[in-house]
């Protein structure tokens, strides 16, 4: 009887249940979470760019980047787009390969006698250094000149009448016109004495530059006369032209005005047109671009 109820006892298994992983997924994900911060990286870097740059720097980065500006095989820092240090401004001559510092930078000789004597020689064949030394004054550099020269050189009010300012076609000079000293005589393109004194300062600045010239008259929306054959705007077209000459008269050469034009009141000065500032006369330095 012991041996048939030990034989009835129930038989119970235990199955371990095993829960295997799902295995390893690789590394793909690091990757592509790698370009995703990559990108924003440069994204908010480019965000910063616009907005700690000014135009002419934004140009100059764009310059850079473009395949058809021809590149010299001689490499180095840059002085342009964001006013880098440069080997040349350096007085630093690199060369192929290696770079190194010339021990004479301002001549591609030795002097025989010792860099003592070098002052006393002629400057010839002068290479990198002659180039930089014949190179155009920047449009800054007129504006800021122009600048000084109003102010010490025109007396009381008289400065007044002369507003800078760069735009992406140039340096923009703007004489404008005042209550009790306008610029020519009223209904007529007779320059007066206030636009010679105002010509006879800045002409000697704008004749150190070859940048071509435009230059555009403007008035304001008082209608000239009833005469519908000259209007506002041949007004403004023969003031532009009686700058030209006077401007011609004081050194410009005549091939540097390029665009002579009247704009009448088409493009004010002033938030109302009636206003005097709106007579008067543009002169752009063109860049070279």
């Amino acid at each position: 009887m012991a041996g048939r109820a030990a034989s009835a006892a129930p038989i119970i298994i235990k199955k371990k249940k095993v829960i295997a992983g799902g295995g390893h997924h690789g590394g793909a994900w690091k990757v592509a979470y790698a370009d995703f911060v990559t990108a924003m990286m440069a994204f908010f870097l480019l965000m910063w760019l616009l907005n700690a740059t000014t135009e002419d720097q934004r140009k100059g980065l764009a310059d850079y980047f473009n395949p058809s500006i021809p590149i010299s095989k001689v490499s180095g820092g840059g002085s342009g787009a964001l006013n880098g240090s440069s080997v040349f401004t350096d007085e630093q001559l690199s060369r192929d390969g290696t770079g190194a510092v010339n021990e004479y930078p301002n001549s591609q000789e030795v002097p025989v006698n010792g860099p003592e004597n070098s002052m006393d020689a002629p400057l010839e064949g002068k290479g990198v250094d002659n180039e930089i030394g014949d190179a155009e004054k920047s449009l800054e550099s007129v504006q800021s000149e122009i600048d000084a020269e109003t102010m010490t050189a025109l007396e009381g009010d008289l400065a007044k009448h002369i507003q800078t300012r760069m735009t992406p076609d140039g340096l923009v000079i703007e004489l404008v016109d005042a209550d009790g000293r306008p610029l020519y005589n009223v209904g007529s393109s007779n320059p007066s004495r206030t636009l010679y004194d105002l010509l006879e300062v800045i002409a000697p600045v704008l004749a150190t530059v070859s940048n071509n010239m435009a230059i555009v008259g403007h008035t304001d929306a008082h209608a000239f006369s009833s005469n519908a054959n000259y209007t506002n705007w041949e007004l403004s077209t023969d003031r532009a032209h009686a700058a030209r000459r006077m401007l011609i008269k004081n050194g410009i050469p005549v091939s540097q005005v390029v665009q002579v034009t009247g704009k009448a009141d088409t493009e004010p000065f002033s938030d109302d047109p009636y206003a005097p500032q709106n007579r008067r006369i543009a002169i752009t330095l063109l860049t070279k671009k």
